[in-house]
């Protein structure tokens, strides 16, 4: 064995040798009587009785092995004997799960074949042993709460893919997911289960019983009288559902729940268990008797402060110790049972973990006496015993378990070489580590403990039926304000207690981040780092494998306290340099997205992919980065994409033919280290179609090739990191934008970076799926007001209608009961002020880091697209799941860090250097959004004036060849409020449909923006080419979506008036009102450009603003002619009333072209005015009835023919008082006088026309226009709109070079 710890060599096989006399002299060992009495009393025999000193053997080191084996071996002749008998039982004694042949389904399985995670509709599977007398127990580890059916089968049964176990006669089951028992027929038992709950399943053969546990507390009886007899043998077993996963416990480690008289299916190691009490006894009694030397006696010492000293005596008594108990200690059994129950018991007295040194020493002990591979070995298990206990240990009020085990590991990890070594193999190689930053949320508040933590609930009334947020908030009762304060106080209270479990995992935290201990290699952050980073790219890699990934619920957790740790360094290194930035000031530089030292894995950057930056930005890196990159490389990095793509056709092909890809075996190789049920990796994949699977030495697949890519992370150093002289590590390549200013350490940086693509992979998803349990508490608050109301309102007579609703407030008041004290755990947990300002301190990193990446000019394609999915998911967290707990503007600096967001989504949604589509789309809803809400809206109007111009014009880009529904919704938010009859949050009509989640963008109140609209206006007047292209783009695609709507409003009556009974895919019904939506918010926006800038459609001087306003023209002719046909197709489908078309009415559409109609017609100068009416009349499809329809004037013909339907209601701007003001209406008024006295003056003077005479191409308009240089003619409004898109004449298909005005001669 090689030289460890303090240089002292010892070998099993030469401890004898450093005892002999001659030796003693030199070596310090004390006198044969002395050491006679100190080894008789570390070396006491079994009954604790010492022999008197004159009957006693002299012991010395020479005869101490034999007396040391003479102890060992006493009574376990007897335990031996015993421990052969396993009557009642029958299979190997080792029991594990039956992966040959007793399966059925796709399962995962673990290495040590006890852990299991479904991977079918229904897989089940059995263990190798069955019992068929007496009584036995077995444990099941629950992961996950979902579909499982726990229990006993014999080998008789056969299951499925819908049946498993308890679904056929000889198979019994306990479903604590539906909280059900199952044995052919199923009733209720039990209680429900969760994540980190233990099941206890107990059968009595002799009785014929079989019961359950759950964490240690029994159900009852589930099921009596089960068929026993010849051939009837119980297997454990278990059936489970996709993703759903658990391990047994069948003895190989001690049962956390025994129950007296049962026995688990594997025998403990009796045998080896009685030696290894013994040899931790002996090992208590060197820890507490000291040799005095001088005194030349024994001593008792202080255990707590007992260090080895280099004493030889005591050291030689250790070695033979450890000569017997290292071996044991390499067992899983012994290391729970035994070593860790030592070691926690001398943590119980309480105090700092600093204040018990022993286990350092100890641990120090190990790594002297132990051969490398079994302090390895024990290590190992010890952490996975602890990993296990803490994370099935139950919610119990001061989290005393959970405490007492993260003790315990932050002792173990505070020993330097065991840290490292576990940080290197085991954290995050063969461990789900992140379980210890977890704390599990507890389903049952009762075993929690919460009724007594907070003994009284209360809930917020603030909710109307709409489910809104009522503004006039009522006056609190007294009684209510009570309440209010009694729960918060509970609240307080927990959170005191969470916090001390929070405290002590960002303690782990530090350790694992120590970058001081550079003692025999690497220091621990390093190693850290590089796992981490493997750690991020299992989950970024494996998006759709969720057997691979971390559960978003413990990404959580490890995102705040990984926060918190990574502050505590970053202030530590301002305190110590003062020049680098706070943690406040935290961001990280560009140069890491650009210089290859941190691995982006295959993840999106802005300007697409890293090979084709690489390629076409190769001279700025040089530069401006000095960076070159070899042309080998890029030659590489083209085969290596090409690779890549190969091999994901492979494996996307493989997905097609399940059966084939896990026969391979490649595709799913170390498939679930993260949700395997024994917290270790699942290495074999069971399938019933693959067979050739259940070898489970299978050879590697050629899928299963590793990348060197993937390596580099493993391979860094801390100078590849921090850098030395000359050599800036990660910081290599700062572009001349960046300032030259020492941040903070370089590996903080890529913590920092690692911190953000952590809440892009899922900590945002899981934010936004636990507010939850706050909507249920105000539904089912809402449902409770609503029940007090009915039964203050109900008649005494009618005693039977009260009686049920007490029982229906009973009911609520329960649930509310438990929900609201579920919500003081959540609200602790995930949404304390605290866990608000990490993610708000988040959005500030990302924020910087998007400002430093800006200004590097091209350089920012190369920043990764989770940087700004971070900036607006971050920012949407905080406002829409903190909110109902702490307000975001009470955050430091937060209308400072609105605008910088706001200046961030204005300048990017059009930047020509993103090019992914996904993020383009983002950036603009997020912009949408943030033009909903008047406190967003400002921000966006407190940005530098430059950049309003630039998004205006940006937002004013013609619609062609671009998504433009989100910007047009844009447009049209910053108008809602100022347009005609359009200050509605919701539409009339929808006013009593059921109440939709208030928050949502669409249903804020109308917070118009003059001065964005200002900017608008002076940008379409002062560019002559932007305002006809971005207009006629609007008229083109308001043409498209009304004649989509229409053609699709045909097809739905079609199908509503066939006679069989047929359903409207509600998918076209869909897309249907999706038309419908857009064409009034096209129509909105055109309203908008006609009230700030009308002269674009009136000033004729313009070159397109006749053609404009005649093709306006025609579009609101034909929209009115469709949409106030009486008995027309769009009535008819508006009566159908299809669910999926609510927003389809007459009002939105009509007052949209209503508004139009008005400021042409009405508010605007004379000349104005006659130019519109004569476009307006001109147009053929012109109808005044359509105008009349408006104000509910229907036709006299119209109104004979619909006389018998009297119950008929005309639409009618006038019964919408509350939306339209008397002002409008007036004005609506004026324009249908005008109308009918002018389109009576123009039908007396319009004399008929030839046919010669009108247009060839439109037959509506008389000849007006005449093409140079082949004269032929046609009507202004058709030779102009042809113009737009082509040159050549309609008829010789000649260039035209000109168009003159054509008036027909007087003589002809």
């Amino acid at each position: 064995m090689t030289s460890r710890g303090a240089g002292t060599a010892f070998s099993r096989k030469n401890y004898r040798l450093s005892t002999e006399p001659e030796k003693s002299k030199v070596t310090g060992i004390v006198n044969s009587r002395l050491l006679n009495d100190y080894l008789h009393r570390v070396f006491t025999s079994a009954d604790g009785n010492q022999p008197a000193a004159a009957y006693r053997k002299n012991l010395t080191f020479q005869n101490l092995q034999e007396h040391l084996e003479r102890l060992l071996s006493e009574e376990n002749g007897s335990e031996d004997s015993r421990d052969q008998v396993a009557e009642g039982r029958l299979g190997p004694s080792t029991v594990v799960l039956d992966h040959t042949s007793g399966f059925e389904g796709l399962l995962l399985v673990d290495d040590d074949l006890l852990g299991v995670i479904g991977h079918s509709n229904f897989g089940s599977i059995r263990a190798t042993t069955c019992v068929y007398k007496g009584k036995w127990i077995y444990e099941v580890l629950i992961s996950s709460q979902g579909l499982m059916q726990i229990g006993w089968c014999t080998l008789n049964c056969r299951f499925n893919q819908e049946e498993g176990v308890g679904d056929t006669p000889d198979s019994y089951a306990y479903d604590g997911n539906r909280v059900r028992k199952w044995n052919v027929t199923t009733t209720n038992y039990g209680k429900s289960w969760a994540a980190g709950d233990i099941v206890s399943c107990l059968i009595d053969l002799d009785e014929g019983t079989i019961a359950f546990c759950l964490n240690g507390i029994s159900l009852g009886t589930a099921f009596d009288n089960i068929t026993r007899g010849a051939g009837m043998a119980y297997f454990p077993a278990i059936s489970l559902s996709f993703k759903e996963s658990v391990a047994f416990n069948f003895g190989s480690r001690p049962l956390r729940y025994p129950v007296e008289g049962y026995r688990p299916l594997q025998d403990p190691p009796v045998a080896d268990l009685v030696k290894a009490r013994k040899l931790l006894g002996y090992l208590k009694n060197v820890i507490h008797i000291g040799i005095d030397v001088t005194e030349g006696k024994l001593v008792e010492k202080d255990t707590s402060m007992w260090q080895l000293q280099g004493e030889p005596t005591v050291l030689i008594t250790l070695a033979h110790i450890f000569n017997y108990f290292s071996p044991l200690m390499c067992k899983v059994y012994l290391v729970e049972d035994v070593l860790m129950t030592f070691l926690l018991s001398i943590l119980e007295r309480g105090g700092a973990v600093e204040a018990h040194p022993l286990i350092q020493q100890l641990l120090d002990l190990m790594w002297l006496l132990m051969e490398e591979y079994e302090v390895h070995e024990c290590l190992k298990q010890l952490l996975m015993s602890l990993l296990r206990a803490y994370r099935f240990s139950p919610i119990i009020p001061d989290l005393g378990l959970q405490i007492h085990y993260l003790r315990l590991t932050i002792a173990v990890l505070k020993h330097e070489k065991s840290r490292k070594y576990l940080l290197s193999n085991v954290l995050f190689d063969v461990l789900r580590s992140v379980v210890f930053f977890y704390i599990k949320s507890p389903l049952r508040v009762e075993e929690a403990g919460l009724q007594e933590l907070i003994p009284t609930t209360w809930w917020p009334n603030r909710f109307t039926k709409e489910g809104k947020e009522s503004k006039e908030v009522k006056e609190e009762s007294a009684e209510e304000r009570l309440r209010r304060r009694a729960y918060e106080r509970g609240c307080q209270r927990l959170k005191k207690r969470i916090e001390v479990v929070e405290g002590l995992q960002v303690q782990i935290l530090k350790l694992l981040l120590n970058n001081k201990d550079r003692g025999g290699g690497e220091a621990s952050r390093y190693i850290f780092l590089n796992k981490f980073r493997k750690f991020l790219q299992e989950n970024a890699s494996n998006r759709g494998n969720l057997a691979v990934l971390c559960p978003p619920e413990y990404m959580v957790c490890f995102l705040h306290r990984l926060i918190s740790a990574l502050r505590y360094f970053w202030d530590g290194h301002k305190a110590k340099t003062p020049a680098s930035l706070s943690s406040e000031e935290a961001y990280v530089p560009p140069q890491l997205f650009y210089n290859g030292k941190v691995d982006y894995f295959d993840l999106q950057r802005l300007g697409g992919l890293l090979s084709h930056l690489k390629k076409t930005l190769k001279d700025d890196l040089a530069a401006k980065a000095n960076i070159l990159i070899d042309p080998a490389e890029l030659q590489a990095v083209t085969m290596d994409d090409l690779d890549e793509d190969e091999e994901s056709a492979t494996s996307a092909a493989q997905s097609q033919r399940p059966s084939a890809a896990l026969a391979i075996g490649g595709a799913l190789a170390r498939p679930a280290w993260l949700s395997s049920p024994t917290l270790g990796r699942a290495n074999r994949f069971l399938s019933t179609a693959a067979v050739s699977l259940m070898n489970p030495r299978r050879p590697l697949g050629t899928l299963e090739k590793i990348k060197v890519l993937t390596l580099r992370a493993e391979q860094r150093t801390r100078e590849d990191i921090e850098g030395t002289h000359g050599n800036e590590g990660l910081l290599l390549g700062r572009p001349p934008e960046e300032p030259d200013q020492p941040i903070t350490e370089n590996s903080l940086l890529e913590v920092l970076d690692g911190i953000v693509m952590m809440y892009n992979l899922s900590v945002h998803q899981q934010l936004g799926k636990m507010v939850g349990v706050s909507d249920d508490v105000n539904e089912y608050a809402m449902a409770l007001k609503d029940t007090e109301e009915k039964i203050s309102r109900c008649p005494k007579r009618r005693r039977d209608i009260h009686e049920e609703l007490l029982k229906s407030q009973k009911v609520f008041s329960e649930k509310l009961n438990h929900l609201s004290r579920r919500l003081a755990w959540i609200n602790v947990t995930i949404y304390s002020k605290e866990k608000m300002q990490d993610i708000y301190w988040l959005l500030r990193v990302c924020i910087r880091t998007i400002e430093h990446g800006d200004r590097t000019g091209s350089l920012f394609a190369f920043m990764p697209e989770f940087y700004l999915s971070v900036a607006m998911n971050s920012y949407s967290a905080l406002k829409n799941y903190f909110s109902p707990v702490n307000s975001m503007e009470d955050l430091p600096g937060y209308e400072e860090t609105l605008m910088r967001l706001a200046a961030i989504l204005a300048k990017h949604f059009a930047d020509s250097r993103i090019v992914g589509t996904d993020i383009r789309d983002s950036l603009m809803q997020a912009l949408a959004s943030y033009v909903c809400y008047p406190h967003s809206l400002r921000a966006v109007e407190r940005i530098p004036e430059e950049q309003r111009i630039s998004m205006m014009k940006n937002l004013l880009a013609p619609y062609e060849q671009r998504p433009w529904a989100q910007t047009n919704w844009i447009l049209v938010r910053l108008w809602r409020g100022c347009g005609f009859g359009y200050r509605y949050t919701r539409l009339p009509h929808l006013l009593k449909t059921k109440p939709e989640d208030a928050s949502l963008p669409s249903l804020q109140k109308p917070c118009p923006s003059t001065l964005l609209q200002r900017h608008m206006a002076d940008l379409l007047r002062s560019d002559r080419d932007l305002a006809p292209s971005f207009l006629n783009s609007v008229l083109n695609q308001l043409n498209w979506a009304f004649s989509e709507f229409i053609g699709m409003i045909q097809e739905i009556q079609q199908a509503a008036e066939r006679l069989e009974r047929n359903f409207v895919d509600s998918r076209q019904l869909k897309v249907c009102a999706t038309c419908f939506d857009l064409s009034v918010s096209l129509l909105r926006v055109l309203e908008m450009t006609v009230t700030l800038a009308p002269e674009i459609f009136l000033d004729w001087n313009r070159p397109s603003s006749e053609l404009l306003l005649r093709r306006l023209a025609q579009l609101l002719n034909q929209v009115l002619n469709r949409v106030t046909a009486e008995r027309n197709l769009f009535d008819r489908v508006v009566n159908l009333r299809l669910p999926g078309l609510e927003s389809v009415d007459h009002y939105p559409i009509l007052v949209a072209v209503t508004g139009i109609l008005v400021r042409l017609l009405v508010d605007t100068d004379v000349q104005g005015t006659e130019r519109a009416t004569a476009v307006l009349l001109a147009d053929p499809c012109f109808q005044l009835r359509s105008i009349q329809y408006l104000l509910g004037h229907a036709e006299p013909s119209a109104l004979a023919a619909a006389a018998p339907a009297t119950d008929k209601r005309h639409f009618s701007l006038h019964t919408y008082t509350e939306y339209i003001s008397t002002e409008e209406l007036a004005k609506v008024e004026k324009m249908l006088n005008h109308l009918s006295e002018e389109s009576k003056q123009a039908a007396a003077t319009t004399l008929p026309t030839s046919e010669e005479d009108l247009c060839p191409i439109c037959y509506a308009h008389p000849i007006s226009a005449i093409f140079r240089p082949c004269s032929h003619k046609s009507c202004k409004a058709c030779i102009n709109q042809h113009l737009m898109n082509n040159k050549d004449c309609f008829f010789c298909k000649a260039t035209i070079t000109g168009v003159d005005d054509f008036t027909k001669p007087a003589s002809s």
